[in-house]
């Protein structure tokens, strides 16, 4: 696979079976900017063909996990279906790239390696997106949480709407999705968001460590067989979501209030949306 200087928004290490990517930004907060989104189906796919590789860990660099997706460096790839009366080719182009990110989500879900991702401070938006296509989440008593897109005039559209709800029950999935909410790592735990809660981050990743290690050590076709028949089911309703979503952003998304939210983050002021 590529060498760690090769990637520009991880840190890649592999030792004794487990492999740690690192989000490294470049976006403040490690937000999730172009490279993110290019690089994710190559990173995972070469981890699920290295035999070297027996369990993942994802984590961020700094204090918080992820901002979520960078609107500064991806607003410009909203800007042709942004444009007044965009017709079928800006949309069609606007679909392309919400299946292409997708598809870098869909990597860590479908990589044959279980995935434990240790979250500490922030993990909003996009974040949320990465964690729930995880096998395992653990976090530090500083993690806070956010299914975000809401407050930003966007339908969630890459992949928590179909993945968060049998991780924490349809109730809990429309009250975070519905209201943008923030939760903290108590909260997150409680409802079943991530497995276990470690004082702070030096203990956070050596718990992620840990059970990396007890999953390397394991017989590894039974590992990756037990890993693909617990998403067997689910797999099928998971892209039937994502197709949908992507279908109805793509004629939905460019709005006013889109804008609005996209200006607030550069003016660095609360937005005021009008269903427009």
């Amino acid at each position: 696979m590529n060498a760690v200087s090769d990637w520009k928004a991880f840190d890649v290490a592999i030792a004794d079976g487990i492999a740690e990517v690192t989000l490294i930004g470049p976006g403040k907060g490690n937000a999730m900017g172009p490279d993110f989104w290019s690089e994710l189906v190559p990173l995972f796919g070469a981890l699920d063909a290295d035999p070297a590789v027996r369990a993942v860990i994802i984590t961020g660099s700094g204090k918080h996990f992820s901002f979520g997706l960078d609107l500064a460096a991806m607003a410009g790839s909203f800007g042709t279906v942004m444009a007044d009366g965009a017709k079928a080719g800006p949309r069609t182009e606007f679909h392309d790239m919400i299946k292409r990110m997708q598809a870098g989500i869909n990597a860590v879900a479908d990589c044959r390696k279980p995935v434990i991702t240790a979250v500490s401070g922030w993990c909003i938006g996009g974040g949320v997106d990465l964690i729930t296509a995880a096998d395992i989440r653990y976090a530090s008593a500083d993690a806070k949480f956010s299914v975000r897109e809401v407050r930003v005039a966007i339908v969630a559209d890459m992949g928590s709407l179909a993945r968060l709800g049998p991780i924490v029950g349809d109730g809990h999935l429309r009250e975070l999705a519905l209201t943008g909410k923030d939760i903290d790592a108590a909260r997150a735990e409680k409802i079943g968001l991530v497995n276990e809660v470690f004082d702070d981050a030096d203990a956070l990743l050596a718990g992620a460590r840990a059970a990396a290690r007890e999953i390397a050590e394991l017989p590894p076709l039974v590992v990756q067989g037990t890993k693909t028949v617990l998403d067997h089911s689910r797999r099928a309703q998971v892209e039937d979501s994502l197709r949908y979503v992507a279908a109805w952003n793509s004629a939905f998304l460019p709005s006013e209030d889109l804008t609005e939210a996209i200006t607030a983050v550069f003016e660095k002021r609360p937005p005021k949306f009008q269903g427009k």
